[in-house]
């Protein structure tokens, strides 16, 4: 099993930055692929970013292309999801989700077995 732990989410101003960063313990050998997902009150969670483990792999949403950018530093097993010119919509709770077995990137919360806790990041007007 993989155990997830995000941080960095906060409160922050329209146009603003944030740097959100997700741990991994456990079983990290088992980790073929990382996801940021975001849910808003009252919708569904919502695809954001992922990236293949090994590789150079990404995807992104079309909502935040060219304002976030997911990376990773294998060394300290943590995905990263850098945040720029952050809009109110970009308010929600923030997770993290893995894959493991060798699986590829995916946008579908359904493919991932492993997830955080989550972070909240609020973006005011």
């Amino acid at each position: 099993q993989v155990q997830l732990v995000e941080s960095g989410g906060g409160l922050v101003q329209a146009g603003g930055s944030l740097r959100l960063s997700c741990a991994a313990s456990g079983r990290t050998a088992s980790i073929s692929a990382m996801g940021w997902f975001r849910q808003a009150p009252g919708k569904e969670r919502e695809f954001i970013a992922a990236i293949k483990w090994n590789g150079v792999i990404t995807h992104y949403a079309d909502s935040v292309k060219g304002r976030f950018t997911i990376f990773r530093d294998n060394a300290k097993n943590t995905v990263y999801l850098q945040m720029n010119s952050l809009k109110p919509e970009d308010t929600a709770v923030y997770y993290c989700a893995g894959r493991s077995l060798l699986a590829d990137v995916s946008s579908r919360a359904s493919d991932y077995r492993d997830w955080g806790q989550g972070t909240q990041v609020t973006v005011s007007s």
